[in-house]
């Protein structure tokens, strides 16, 4: 399965037209709120030319890149935790995803309407935050009150996690979001089943009009200011001058680029930021029929990185043969790489690592 991202926001701050050039899909996007009733989903190759590298050195015909998908989720308003415009529908989209890109609106423009009548970064990202806290709230005090009951049969370990439940609603209930929250080891499974909202990464996209896309505004700043408390990142893009790139040559975007003072586009540079958010790596299969990109998460051993290209290659796992890309691409192909003494015979605990090549060798 791959990464899911889900776009969420006020209304009009320019989600749908930020979807609408990562995935081409086709989401609706207009001047009010609510415009995206169902959330829309688009999936998006994941920028590495090393895979196509890695396809011209094996003489692969075929490429295939890992990929991210992108949840756009309708704009949420302040009482969206208690039903207004719909929002406990679009919230509950927001818990099938892994990580959350909130955008919000850097740019002043009297023809696009702010459903708060002006711009205020700070104030916008408290509204959304605190509808997701809201909503997470509400959900761990059910929890805890049906744990409650459960603890009346004097069961000792129903009542440590009461406990845990209690101090994870005052914690809440303070306004902190359930990914700062202290943990012991033994209550991340209590955790986990819960799926907070808040519980969940960030990814800032301050979305800014053409003239400040290379240097910012005073709004982005502010953004920055709240994402470094919170040792999130902050991504700036022109929704707008997006859709426009995405639909450009490679050649013509490189000169559209460099006129806007930019070397990536914004959704190149977000793209990689919520591959990043994740702690995600990639590493490479390449034969003479595909080259193809795979994800994993850092830290993943050799034999479950194998299972993530089929079950029989873990079970079956006897070895893996591997390649740093940056010496794959040096000596220009694998039988050159095994001459050079660079290819490696890896056992199952090994940590695979960004930019392996590997072929893996297993039992039937």
């Amino acid at each position: 399965m791959p990464l899911r991202c889900g776009i969420v926001g006020l209304p009009n701050v320019g989600k749908s037209t930020l979807f609408n050039a990562l995935s081409s899909a086709g989401a609706d996007s207009a001047n009010y709120p609510f415009c995206t009733i169902e959330p829309n989903v688009g999936v998006v190759p994941i920028p590495d030319k090393r895979v196509a590298r890695l396809a011209e050195l094996a003489g692969a015909p075929e490429t295939i890149p890992t990929t991210i998908e992108f949840v756009d989720i309708a704009g949420l308003v302040a009482g969206a935790s208690k039903g207004e415009g719909l929002g406990n529908q679009f919230l509950g989209h927001i818990r099938e995803v892994d990580a959350i890109i909130h955008v919000v609106r850097c740019f002043d423009d009297d023809n696009v309407v702010h459903v708060e009548a002006d711009v205020d970064p700070a104030r916008d990202i408290e509204t959304i935050e605190t509808e997701l806290l809201l909503k997470d709230l509400d959900s761990v005090e059910q929890k805890l009150e049906r744990t409650i009951k459960a603890s009346r049969s004097g069961d000792k370990k129903v009542l440590v996690e009461v406990n845990f439940y209690e101090r994870l609603v005052e914690f809440l209930g303070r306004g902190q979001p359930a990914r700062l929250f202290e943990m012991k080891p033994d209550e991340v499974a209590w955790m986990k089943p819960l799926f907070l909202l808040t519980n969940k990464k960030v990814l800032y996209a301050a979305n800014v009009s053409e003239e400040d896309a290379a240097a910012g505004n005073e709004y982005v700043r502010a953004v920055e200011d709240i994402a470094r408390i919170e040792g999130a990142v902050v991504v700036t893009v022109v929704a707008e001058i997006e859709a426009q790139i995405a639909e450009l040559d490679p050649a013509e975007r490189a000169v559209f680029l460099e006129a806007l003072g930019m070397h990536e586009s914004g959704l190149d540079r977000l793209v990689h930021a919520a591959y990043d958010l994740l702690d995600l790596i990639t590493f490479f299969t390449a034969g003479p029929n595909q080259a193809r990109a795979w994800t994993i998460k850092r830290g993943t051993k050799a034999a479950a990185a194998a299972g993530t290209i089929h079950t029989d290659f873990e079970r079956g796992f006897i070895r893996a043969e591997t390649i740093k890309y940056v010496d794959y691409d040096r000596l220009g192909s694998e039988a050159a790489a095994r001459d050079a003494g660079v290819m490696r015979s890896e056992g199952k605990e090994y940590e695979v690592q960004d930019g392996d090549v590997i072929l893996f060798r297993f039992n039937v």
